[in-house]
């Protein structure tokens, strides 16, 4: 699970860093939130999305259904709070967002709080014209 993975992030002594390139939808926009705070990167074409939890129990008769609905409460609430607390953002408003699908471009999600350097900002830093500049870009790291 998703939250078994951030939960483990979380738990180690070395920093962790999360880099987002291409997509990191749903579940992976959680565990990109998990990297440590200063070193969550997304590449300048990047997408970062969040939204609510999900649930495939739609078929499934009124008693399992409604146990279902309230854990998939319990989930959200957990989730929303790790996103507010981690993003700076205040619970309500990550709750409102999470209401729908919001896709962010790599700029939204360092301004949301989502990733904290975009990559185009690192090559600016690190790789002046070196055509071979993905190492030395985390070289100092």
């Amino acid at each position: 699970s998703g939250m078994a993975i951030f939960d483990t992030m979380q738990t180690v002594t070395p920093d962790i860093y999360t880099i987002c390139l291409g997509i990191a939808a749903s579940m992976a926009s959680f565990i990109l939130l998990g990297g440590e705070p200063t070193k969550r990167i997304a590449f300048p074409h990047a997408r970062i999305m969040l939204h609510q939890p999900a649930s495939a129990y739609y078929r499934a008769r009124t008693p399992e259904f409604l146990l279902e609905v309230e854990e998939l409460h319990k989930v959200r609430e957990m989730i929303t709070r790790v996103y507010a607390v981690r993003t700076g953002k205040p619970f309500w408003v990550v709750s409102e967002d999470m209401e729908r699908d919001v896709f962010m471009s790599a700029d939204e999600a360092k301004a949301y709080g989502l990733v904290d350097i975009v990559g185009d900002e690192m090559i600016d830093k690190h790789c002046d014209t070196d055509p071979v500049w993905f190492p030395e870009m985390f070289k100092d790291w």
